[in-house]
């Protein structure tokens, strides 16, 4: 890291060793604090390996980019996606006993997060999650490999030079959301399970009503997206059609991954809890999302209900083909046909 450092400080909770690392000044405490509470109510679980960690909190994650290459083991959308996210755990499968967490202030900041500190809490204990929660599937996932092809989409935009365009935008953008709402989607479930399992169910459930509420202004907000497309087809760059699918797959990208979060507070037997998260959810978001996309919520939650911890890579290959389904029948409603294939890498 190149830049100044401007904190370095260790602690230790229990039998795990806490470095601290920052590019900022001041306002670290309330990090620390809630790190050291995440680590000790872990390190008393058998399942907690950890005696080493590293706690990066950072002005943004240009230096974690800068180290990763597109080769390694990346979040959905890669390096170009990485730079956005709130909290990073880097952790090596060979490795156990270590983890590294990347603190993003931007991000936080966007988010919401930065001054709230149960929120901090929930994104940690997630976080932390993800080394507990590995398992036979979650292996199994890392192994699966998506083909797709969306040939068709060109008549839905004007010209064919601007459909060859449109065309890669959309195809990047669902490899996306194909990438986050079904190859990714057992880390997430899981972690989140472990979570819950790990009595840190209050501050996920503030931390996924909060993003709820972040989803709810985003969706009452989609009435400029949609005047830039309205301006698009009149300039007979877009077809009317072409808008739409637009739309549609804009909703799955940003809010279809909340089905992650409700499907573990099923999975936990948390009723009160995904009662009131539903009922925000359908409420704040639901009704302003595109008629297909809301629809197959429930479709995808259950699928990610029925996630067991055992799955062989074949056995996922089914399950993750079902969640494809899903996906390509809402865009088929669209004019879009999604063809697909899933393959087991060595």
């Amino acid at each position: 890291m190149n830049r100044l450092l401007k904190h370095l400080s260790l602690h230790r909770i229990g039998g795990t060793e806490l470095r601290v690392v920052s590019d900022i000044e001041a306002g670290l405490g309330p990090f620390i604090e809630v790190e050291e509470e995440v680590v000790e109510k872990y390190a008393a679980s058998p399942r907690w390996q950890q005696k080493s960690v590293t706690l990066f909190v950072l002005k943004d994650l240009e230096p974690l980019v800068r180290q990763l290459s597109e080769g390694a083991a990346l979040p959905p959308g890669g390096l170009a996606i990485l730079g956005q996210r709130p909290i990073v755990n880097v952790y090596d499968l060979e490795n156990p006993g270590s983890c590294h967490l990347f603190i993003n202030r931007r991000a936080m900041e966007k988010e919401g997060y930065w001054d709230d500190r149960e929120a901090v809490k929930g994104l940690l204990a997630h976080e932390h999650a993800h080394p507990l929660s590995e398992c036979e599937t979650t292996r199994s996932a890392r192994r699966l490999q998506a083909d797709l092809s969306t040939d068709g989409v060109r008549p839905l935009f004007s010209s064919q030079a601007q459909g060859r365009e449109w065309q890669t935008k959309v195809d990047r953008l669902l490899a996306v959301v194909v990438d986050k709402l079904c190859l990714y989607a057992p880390r997430e479930v899981f972690a989140n399970d472990v979570t819950i399992e790990s009595n840190f169910t209050t501050p996920l459930l503030y931390l996924d009503k909060k993003n709820v509420l972040n989803a709810a202004k985003g969706v009452r907000s989609k009435g400029a997206l949609r005047q830039r497309l309205q301006e698009e087809v009149e300039r007979a760059s877009l077809t009317p059609a072409g808008a739409d699918l637009l739309l549609v797959i804009g909703d799955m990208h940003g809010h279809l991954d909340l089905a992650m979060e409700t499907a573990s507070f099923y999975r936990q037997g948390k009723v009160t809890e995904v009662k009131e998260l539903e009922e925000m959810l359908f409420a704040e978001v639901m009704p302003y999302l595109e008629p297909p996309v809301a629809e197959v919520y429930p479709k995808l939650r259950d699928q990610y209900v029925q996630l067991r911890k055992d799955m062989s890579p074949e056995e996922l290959v089914q399950s993750e083909g079902a969640l494809l389904g899903i996906l390509a029948a809402v865009l088929k409603e669209k004019g879009l046909r999604l063809e697909y294939s899933l393959r087991v890498a060595p």
